[in-house]
């Protein structure tokens, strides 16, 4: 049976208000900017986003446009050298959205862990800063640790380069990212792909994310996606 939806709006036709959405992607290399463009028009409400960045030319911006978001978890969010202020950065000047800051190797850390199944773990990155305030802490061979809690969310919305009727995704260039961690992190994973081929026509040995963690496929409506 395929996985195929004949839109990325009939894709997304149950994420509800207050839903918790992993978005792949680094910048703009693998960025699922159709489904993202998908929720945009939903017009949902209240949404807990998690990815790798949020601000100026990056497509996550425009959920901002109609305060879609309510928390934002992420590595890279406001740009202090930027010439002018991101829709995000304006709301959340305004206090009318939350920002959890995370080091982006504990982002992907806590991601993986959310995938396996792990309760937590512990790493000295961030100690002596902000990201570890509030947390509880424990000296692993006489250096400090902090203690961070695995992600998971309701949904993920992933970009992939090709997928078969089935799910299994390949990825090309540097979109393999985010996305192939978060497509073992999430209830329901939605793909985005250049392509849609027969079960059997991608080599085995090809498959980053198999079929059984992807539940819908989209057509990416993205001419020309950056792979870098």
């Amino acid at each position: 049976m395929t996985k195929r939806f004949a839109s990325p709006d009939e894709a997304i036709h149950d994420v509800f208000g207050g839903a918790r959405i992993m978005f792949g992607g680094f910048v703009a290399a693998g960025s699922p900017a159709t489904l993202v463009a998908a929720l945009v028009r939903r017009g949902t409400q209240g949404i807990v986003a998690i990815a790798n960045n949020i601000g100026i030319g990056d497509n996550l911006d425009d959920l901002c446009e109609r305060k879609q978001l309510s928390r934002m978890i992420a590595s890279f969010a406001i740009r202090a050298s930027s010439a002018r202020e991101s829709r995000f950065e304006r709301l959340y000047r305004a206090g009318e959205v939350e920002l959890e800051l995370v080091p982006q190797g504990t982002l992907a850390e806590r991601i993986r862990a959310g995938g396996a199944g792990i309760g937590g773990f512990f790493t000295p990155t961030g100690i002596g800063t902000v990201a570890a305030e509030g947390k509880e802490t424990a000296l692993i061979d006489g250096k400090l640790h902090v203690l961070e809690y695995p992600l998971r969310a309701d949904f993920a919305f992933i970009c992939a380069h090709q997928a078969d009727e089935a799910g299994n995704l390949v990825y090309r260039g540097t979109s393999r990212n985010f996305n192939a961690l978060m497509a073992t992190a999430a209830d329901v994973v939605i793909a985005e792909v250049q392509e849609i081929v027969p079960v059997g026509a991608i080599d085995p040995e090809h498959v980053v994310t198999p079929g059984i963690f992807v539940d819908r496929l989209v057509l990416s409506g993205e001419r020309h996606v950056s792979w870098y």
